[in-house]
Parts: structure tokens; sequence; C-alpha cells
């Protein structure tokens, strides 16, 4: 197993089911020798509901994301080349799509339970991925850990008019056309602009806003871990607490034993000696005995 195959396992699990399954996996892999992927696996982030949904949309309806990633890339074409046909057709595709995936995806959720509070957030992702090729890549992956979105500007198609006015329409007149229409276009344009930078400021907040939610999530997830990892230890201290209690006792009564061993062996060193001094005192009675038999008449 590596990292890929290990990270689309876990990707495809609930995210309430996540954490205990990936530090599972960890500890599965490192018991198998391969730390190194163990540790990477442990780093692995739990998705959230509208990253997970995602993911899942990607697992169930292939062929409806491979649609829609394809959409955008065809968008993408057409914004660079500025094909205002083009754009119209596919615009409306794009709506049409993105919805059609949003139902199924809401469907999804609850048909496990799950309300489809996310679906704002699963459509900003569908949409990053229409507009942005590594968004599109990161969805098409199907492990993503959080809803994707796009702050950039995409440029809207030029019309193509010709360069000359028309017919019969003189000179002059067109120029005092446009003085007469350039406060109004500079009004326009400073009233859009007011528009792009309030709406900037608001994808700002609103991207600080779900980091802020992300790092709150991060922070959760860790301190369980730890824990996790805090009961862990206590376990470990206990029973090496325990193992050391039974060490200790062997010890004791080894040097028990030991002691009665030496008094053994001390016992055993007398007996031999004092067998040693009877054996000699026996024969010697028994030689006198032969000796005073000897002299009977």
């Amino acid at each position: 197993m590596d990292l890929n195959a290990a990270a689309d396992r876990l990707y495809g699990l609930p995210p309430n089911e996540f954490t205990a399954a990936r530090d599972a996996l960890a500890k599965e892999i490192k018991a198998a020798g391969n730390a190194g992927l163990a540790r990477e696996v442990g780093k692995l982030r739990r998705p959230t509901v509208a990253a997970w949904a995602v993911n899942q949309a990607v697992r169930r309806h292939p062929e409806e994301i491979g649609e829609l990633l394809d959409l955008g890339e065809r968008l993408r074409t057409a914004w660079h080349e500025q094909d205002a046909e083009a754009l119209s057709e596919l615009t409306g595709r794009r709506s049409e799509l993105t919805g059609r995936l949003s139902r199924l995806i809401a469907e999804d959720a609850e048909a496990e339970g799950r309300r489809p509070a996310a679906l704002p957030e699963v459509e900003q992702t569908l949409d990053a991925a229409i507009v942005d090729a590594d968004a599109a890549e990161r969805v098409r992956q199907g492990r993503l850990t959080a809803p994707l979105s796009y702050s950039g500007f995409v440029p809207a198609p030029m019309p193509r008019t010709a360069r000359t006015g028309a017919p019969g329409r003189p000179e002059k007149s067109r120029a005092r056309e446009r003085v007469r229409r350039e406060p109004e276009r500079e009004a326009a344009e400073g009233r859009a602009g007011e528009r792009r930078e309030r709406e900037r400021q608001e994808r700002r907040a609103e991207a600080l806003r779900r980091a802020a939610e992300e790092a709150d999530r991060a922070a959760a997830e860790a301190e369980a871990r730890h824990a996790e990892w805090t009961a862990e230890r206590e376990a470990a201290a206990g029973e090496r607490d325990r193992r050391a209690a039974e060490v200790a006792a062997l010890e004791d009564r080894l040097a028990a034993a030991r002691e009665r061993l030496e008094d053994a062996e001390q016992r055993l060193r007398v007996a031999e000696r004092d067998e040693a001094t009877a054996a000699r005192a026996a024969a010697t009675a028994r030689e006198k005995a032969a000796h005073a038999r000897a002299a009977l008449p």
C-alpha cells in the first residue's frame, strides 16, 4: 500500500469514522515495518462535511463529475479566446449541470441520514472546479479536506463591433455623444469598482472565517489525539509499574532462595566433614577390635 491508496480508502469514509480509521491504518502500516508511510498517513486531515460530500460524488457519480470538469475546461478556453457565443452556450449548461449535481449530492446526504446543510459550500466547490484548473484536479482526486473557493477575476467576452461609426453619422456627433456619456461611464465604472472591492472583502472575510473554522476543527482533532495518547501513556506506565513490582517480588524470592541454598550447602559441608571424621574413628575402632580378638587364647 502507498499513500495514494491509503488516502483513497480513508476519504471514502464518513467524516465521523475518519480519525479512528486513519489512526488504526497508521498503526497497521507501522506494525508492518513502514514507519515513514505510517507518519504520512497519520498526517491526513479529516474532511469537512462539504468536502466529504464532494468526495462521495466523485465516487458515486463519476460521469456527472467528469462532465462538469470537461465543461469547466471548455469554459476556460472560451474565456481565454473571448468567444461570446461559446460562453453563452456553456454558461447555460454550467448552471444546469451544477444544479443536477447539487441535487444528487443532497439526495445522497439525506439517504445516509445527514442534513444537506453544507450544500452552499458544495456548490461553491463545484464552481471553483469549473473556473480553476487546479481546483478541478483536486476535485477529480476525491480527497478534499475542505471546500474550495475561487476569488480571482474571470474575464468576460468583449463584444466584436466595427471600428467605424454608423453610416451617415458625423464624426463630431459621435464625439459629442462620447463626451456626454463619459461621466455616466466613469460613474458606472466607479460603482462597478466599489462592487468588486466589496465582493473581494466579502470573499476575504469568508475565507478567513473558513480558515478559522478549519483551524478550530484541526485543534479539536489534535486535542482528541493528545487525549488518546495520554490515556495510552498512562496505561503503559501502569503496566510498567505492575511488571516492576512482579520483578521485585521475584528478586526477593530469589534472594531468599539463595540464602536457603547457601545454608544447605554449609550444612552439607559440615555433614561431609563429620562423616569423614566418623568414618576414620570407625575404622580405628574396628582395627582395635580385631587386635583384641587376635590376642584371645
